[in-house]
């Protein structure tokens, strides 16, 4: 009885612990192809920057704003009918049909630049094409994750997750800058399209098959249905509710490096790009705990312990004129944040059921995402009244009272 009780105390080794999640045929086959993908993606972020920087000349400023917002405003618009498709219909295929859009977008952006024929409606055209296949595809990928690994390794598989979209913003990026410098943006854009054959061919090999249960009722009708469902949730609406605030507040932070780069260190692209490095380095950090920490009691308390002390680390770079002092506190931002929207998500697709997971995934990522434009777009206008340190040291505090709030108050989100 002894020896029995010993070989179920074994502790499961840290690297296995971590990797739990890619133990799952399908879910590893899935992470790989997305790694390529959003390597791809970062890369033609890159490029088509350059390019609208190239074609705008002196309006560039405002072009770079507007195809920023062209391709985040399909995402807001109709993410939630996204997420009502993902729950009717086989979220593979819907995935799938999104993936082919998105390829098709960055083969035509290849052309257009290689036959020399781009003209700024088109880059503007198809990245309203390319955020409009994100939007449907956006709620299909999230609520396919859980049917890929059991429900006590989801928050594993979330943070691994995020583990790849941050290792593939510092990868991406770099490879542009060496394909830019050898063979010009249309190998950007092309490599980009190539990307998502990867997750193309991972999604057709995957053995999960999604049976959607046939409702009977209207679109609009199932989507009211998932409306009502989250509001009576309290627990859904406060994780909303905190996903909104940490990218409205907390976003920001990484938005503002530039000037404080310029206008707090008195240095210029070198020092942004090194405040960037540090970031990005504690946003994988941050992922490799929370892919370590996994599924675990009382996971909503440690979510607003975490988040408090990210508003606190905003405040504290947001003081700080020390460089080597800034650097650290942002490393630890960067790590913190991404614990927070990592541990976030994975208790929203905790307590999502499966037959509404797409309609409440959808609701959860128009506030997620919603918040990162917004902030940044009031934080900007608050930033040219102030300053920038000044608008992190409110947005810093801000995030801190609203953890605090759930932290003395419960509402749903601390007994998770």
């Amino acid at each position: 009885m002894k020896a029995l009780s010993t070989v179920h105390a074994t502790p499961v080794p840290p690297l296995r612990r971590l990797a739990a999640a890619l133990t799952y045929r399908d879910f590893r086959i899935l992470w790989i192809g997305a790694m390529t993908s959003s390597v791809g993606t970062w890369m033609q972020k890159v490029a088509q920057n350059w390019l609208v920087l190239t074609l705008a000349g002196s309006s560039s400023a405002f072009y770079l704003g507007l195809d920023s917002f062209l391709g985040e405003l399909p995402i807001l618009l109709f993410t939630l009918i996204g997420g009502v498709i993902a729950d009717r219909y086989d979220r593979r295929r819907l995935l799938l049909t999104s993936q082919y859009v998105q390829m098709t977008t960055a083969f035509a952006l290849a052309a257009l630049v290689y036959f020399d024929v781009v003209r700024i409606w088109h880059v503007l055209l198809l990245s309203a094409l390319t955020g409009s296949a994100q939007a449907f595809g956006g709620p299909a990928h999230q609520s396919l994750m859980p049917l890929l690994v059991d429900k006590q390794h989801l928050p594993n598989a979330v943070a691994l997750n995020s583990i790849q979209f941050n290792l593939a913003r510092v990868i991406g990026p770099l490879l542009a800058g060496a394909a830019l410098a050898a063979f010009g943006m249309v190998a950007c854009f092309g490599l980009n399209g190539l990307s998502f054959l990867a997750v193309i061919a991972a999604l057709l090999s995957l053995h999960v098959r999604h049976i959607p249960v046939p409702s009977g009722q209207r679109l609009r009708d199932e989507l009211k249905g998932g409306l009502r469902y989250v509001r009576g949730e309290s627990a859904l609406v406060n994780l909303t509710v905190i996903g909104f605030a940490t990218t409205f507040l907390g976003l920001p932070l990484l938005t503002f490096l530039p000037l404080f780069a310029q206008n707090v260190f008195k240095g210029g692209v070198t020092q942004y790009t090194q405040l960037m490095a540090f970031a990005g380095g504690g946003a994988v950090t941050g992922a490799l705990i929370a892919a370590w920490l996994g599924k675990f009691p009382r996971m909503g308390r440690a979510l607003l312990l975490i988040q408090f002390a990210f508003g606190a680390m905003i405040i504290a770079f947001a003081a700080s004129r020390i460089l080597w002092a800034s650097e650290i506190l942002l490393f630890l931002a960067g790590s913190l944040m991404v614990m927070t929207t990592a541990m976030t998500m994975s208790l929203v697709q905790l307590s999502a059921p499966n037959e509404m997971r797409g309609r409440v995934m959808s609701i959860y990522m128009v506030a997620f995402r919603g918040g990162m434009p917004l902030g940044s777009l009031v934080s900007g206008w608050a930033a040219n009244l102030t300053s920038a340190p000044v608008v992190l040291l409110v947005n810093g505090l801000l995030l801190g009272l609203v953890a605090l709030w759930f932290l003395v108050h419960g509402h749903g989100v601390r007994e998770l």
